[in-house]
């Protein structure tokens, strides 16, 4: 047992174990006989702090890995981060302009070595975040998506996909982020709703009084329109097709074409084509063989190519052009409009459609194996209606702009001649011999050739994940990857399917032949109690840390997880953090009294009459141990951390320990407190992958030796002899108890007769019936007796009938009585009427709908009851 403090401090229990368990290597992971059990962290930014999604992820992930440890896995949970190019970018700017130090000064390798230097003070805080929550991870296995071996592997992923073609560099309108300064991928666009402004903008017809009118959000982009785009069987326009129109304000003049793309009950019909703005003007842009105006520059200001208002942002030049055209006559009128604009994951920017030269990677053929996998359940999702969104976004899959103008990341291994000729390796060496044989220029030197200025997308590096942490990719057939790969589950959340979680599986079947992991389990989103998503913005998110220091690690984690609904979101409370804590002072007081016991025991005295006692609560633990395995396998974690917690505190605390509670001047067998340390044990490793602090501490304070982190699992036996009495004795032991409060308090006494075939078993528990449930006498009977008396319990073949002595004030309890079923009443009929409302049942949610139903069906309940004990007085 260990010495330290009976009073429950959980910080120092934090600290200790945490310390013990880092000192004794327990998570350290290495290849053996045994089934490995992996699981990869999905790799935080680097840039983060722990927040709320992350205590419930990573709880998660703690209780797989702490349960396969505990029955028999070698469990093996890689930790990392990810070196997030664009966040961290932007962060070492901001720092360095705090500092007076423009990025547009400093050299690529100087800006780098700030960069260096701000991840290894800044980089490390979320792992050593994660240690405070009690995760079991293997920290000898850190990984860094920029480490060297990592970056590596990144680079001859490309160089390998690049001489497959499925790497190619060309011209494409893409979208760009004006703060960052970056090309994104589709996927790296998140659309808002937005309240917008539709401008109708009439355009002069050249040599006529005519004009054509069009509709635009972005009335700054005329300035770089060059056609106006109608549908060819529109007779609204079939006059206008092949004449000219004037753009507004820059004079400019530019066809009139006619193309079937175009929607005739969209808007006004005619369309302002800017090819160099616009993804789907692009296209028709190359299809007419249009003129490009690039009018942005690459911070979202206008260029000189607009004309007017060179140097504004965009978004000014919206409202400066918008009231220009309004004092020249060209603006007709103007709309409130609701509609979706496209803003960057990472900056939250307004992206700005733009044609550029990027990088990009074919992904149609890496997806046809991926997609399979799922399909025919190789590799399994949970909740299965994920599956659906997996197979639209693989089905629907497009080209990959892995390109990004930023200097933090891979640099991309393109190599350039003094032609411009380009050759991809994985080294300035190797690039140099293939110049030399493509230019036929052999006296090329190294220092002639440069190196491709972009960086990698950050998720062309994380989608190697669960292989580049074994280093699988540059050496395929090492022990790790040959143990550890297919890692076993992935938990993450469903947000970045595509972005991260498609691609792993895309990467596994591509480099190893295989799946990356078994199970796919998308956790849910944590909620605040009004079920608004929490955010800074909102002021709604906790500071996950400060809640640890409030109601300690094992209280957040039971917090987080004792509502999450498999798969679903959750509404957070901090009560039910409170409930947590609570739960580890029960388990610490029970622990304090069975200490009490060992400290008083009688070592003459045997355990004999208190046997059947053991078996009803070890039954119930038999019982635990089966359904708790069961829910952690179909991940049901929440229904299994509420199966232990009705085990610890109804059973072992509330009842198992008040019906061994000697009464006084007596003492306890020590082969009797044994069993119950035993049993507490057995308790605890099952509490242990949820709440792993106090589990440690108890487990250790109650004799047993070792760690219970790397302890046997209890496990359900199927032979058990279930004792079946015990829990129609608790049973009664309540409804005594309530009819007492019901009926007045202490003062009432009882009897209670017990009719019974086995009646003799009954009798193996008469002590503890009457000692906490204070009847004056029991009576069996081996037979069914008749008995006139309203309270009347009955257990199968089994008869209880609760007999009211005295003490009651009879007259004084019917008026109660009678009061609280005339509020029942008055509660059934309001209840009643609303379910009677044929529009409120229409218009309600059907969970609504439940609950009211629920409250009636309780409330009639509850009534019955009262008139029972209502009967029973006027008798």
């Amino acid at each position: 047992m260990s010495e330290h403090s009976d009073s429950l401090n959980l910080i120092d229990i934090q600290e200790r174990w945490n310390k013990a368990w880092e000192e004794s290597k327990i998570y350290e992971s290495k290849p053996d006989n045994r089934p490995s059990y992996t699981v990869v962290i999905p790799p935080p930014n680097v840039t983060g702090v722990l927040h709320m999604g992350h205590s419930l992820n990573n709880t998660i992930q703690d209780i797989l890995i702490r349960t396969a440890r505990m029955t028999g896995y070698n469990a093996c949970w890689v930790p990392g981060t990810d070196h997030a190019s664009i966040a961290t970018e932007a962060k070492v700017v901001a720092m360095l302009k705090e500092q007076g130090i423009d990025k547009k000064s400093l050299s690529r390798e100087e800006f780098l070595k700030h960069a260096w230097e701000w991840k290894e003070k800044y980089g490390g805080i979320i792992l050593t975040q994660l240690k405070e929550l009690g995760c079991s991870i293997d920290w000898s296995r850190v990984n860094f998506t920029m480490d060297e071996h990592y970056y590596q592997s990144v680079i001859k992923v490309f160089v390998d996909l690049h001489n497959k073609g499925l790497i190619y560099r060309g011209f494409r309108m893409i979208n760009w982020d004006c703060v960052a300064k970056t090309a994104l991928s589709d996927e790296e666009v998140i659309f808002k709703e937005a309240r917008s402004k539709l401008y109708y903008i009439n355009y002069q017809i050249k040599d006529s009084a005519d004009v054509i009118t069009i509709a635009t959000t972005r009335p700054e982009t005329i300035l770089a329109d060059t056609a106006i785009c109608v549908n060819p069987n529109d007779d609204r326009f079939k006059h206008l097709v092949g004449q000219k129109a004037i753009v507004p304000i820059c004079h400019r003049e530019i066809p009139i074409i006619a193309d079937e793309y175009v929607d005739i009950e969209f808007g006004t019909g005619a369309l302002k084509v800017t090819p160099a703005h616009d993804k789907n003007d692009f296209m028709l842009g190359e299809k007419h063989n249009l003129e490009m105006i690039d009018m942005l520059n690459e911070d979202g200001t206008l260029n000189e190519k607009a004309g007017i208002f060179v140097g504004e942002d965009r978004m000014k030049a919206r409202k400066l052009m918008a009231k220009k055209l309004e004092e020249d006559g060209y603006l007709a009128k103007v709309e409130e409009l609701n509609n979706k604009v496209g803003h960057s994951e990472r900056t939250d920017a307004v992206v700005e459609p733009r044609i550029s030269r990027q990088w990009f990677c074919n992904m149609k053929s890496l997806a046809k194996p991926a997609l399979e996998a799922v399909v025919n359940k190789e590799i399994n999702i949970i909740p299965e209606n994920q599956i659906n969104t997996y197979k639209y976004w693989m089905e629907n899959i497009h080209e990959w702009c892995i390109s990004r103008q930023l200097w933090w990341g891979q640099r991309i291994p393109a190599y350039y001649a003094p032609d411009g000729t380009v050759a991809v390796a994985e080294n300035k060496e190797k690039a140099l011999e293939i110049l030399k044989e493509q230019t036929q220029n052999l006296s090329l030197k190294i220092d002639e050739i440069t190196q491709d200025e972009d960086v990698l997308d950050t998720w062309f590096s994380s989608w190697l994940w669960p292989i580049a942490v074994f280093d699988g990719i540059r050496n395929p057939n090492n022990p790790d990857i040959n143990y550890y790969y297919p890692t076993k589950t992935l938990v993450t959340g469903h947000e970045i399917i595509f972005f991260w979680v498609a691609r792993m599986i895309m990467a596994g079947y591509e480099y190893l032949g295989e799946k990356p992991f078994t199970t796919v389990y998308f956790n849910g989103i944590v909620r605040d109690k009004q079920g608004r998503k929490m955010s800074k913005s909102l002021g709604n998110s906790p500071d996950l840390l400060e809640l640890i220091k409030k109601f300690g690690a094992d209280g957040v984690r039971f917090g987080v997880l004792i509502s999450s609904p498999a798969g679903n979101d959750l509404l957070f409370d901090e009560k039910q953090c409170e409930q947590g804590r609570n739960f580890s002072n029960k388990l610490w007081n029970a622990n304090k009294l069975i200490q009490l016991w060992i400290e008083n025991h009688n070592e003459s005295l045997t355990d004999v009459d208190f046997e059947d006692i053991h078996l009803w609560f070890e039954g119930k633990l038999n019982i635990a141990c089966l359904e708790v395995e069961k829910s952690v396998k179909e991940f049901r974690l929440s229904d299994a951390l509420r199966e232990v917690y009705l085990l610890a505190w109804d059973g072992f605390c509330s009842w198992y320990l008040e019906l061994l509670k000697p009464a006084e001047g007596q003492k306890l067998s020590k082969q009797g407190i044994i069993r119950v340390q035993q049993n507490l044990s057995k308790v605890l490793q099952l509490l242990h992958p949820f709440m792993p602090y106090i589990t440690e501490e108890l487990w250790n304070r109650n004799g047993n030796q070792g760690f219970i982190a790397t302890s046997n699992m209890p496990k359900y036996k199927a032979d058990f002899q279930v004792q079946p009495y015990g829990d129609i004795i608790t049973d009664v032991i309540s409804k005594v108890r309530n009819l007492r409060a019901e009926l007045g308090g202490g003062s009432v006494e009882f009897n209670v007769i017990i009719s019974s075939a086995n009646a003799d078993e009954f009798m193996k528990w008469e002590s503890q019936l009457k000692k906490l449930a204070k009847i004056n006498e029991v009576k069996f009977y081996d037979k069914l007796v008749t008995y006139q008396n309203p309270r009347t319990l009955t257990y199968q073949n089994h008869t209880f009938i609760i007999e009211v002595l005295g003490g009651v004030d009879v007259d004084e309890q019917i008026k109660v009585i009678q009061k609280e079923i005339d509020y029942l009443d008055g509660f059934m009929a309001s209840v009643e009427k609303k379910l009677n409302n044929q529009k409120f049942v229409e218009n309600a949610k059907p969970d609504i709908i439940e609950k009211e139903r629920k409250k009636l069906a309780d409330a009639l309940s509850k009534k019955e009851a009262l008139i029972q004990n209502l009967e029973s007085l006027k008798q």
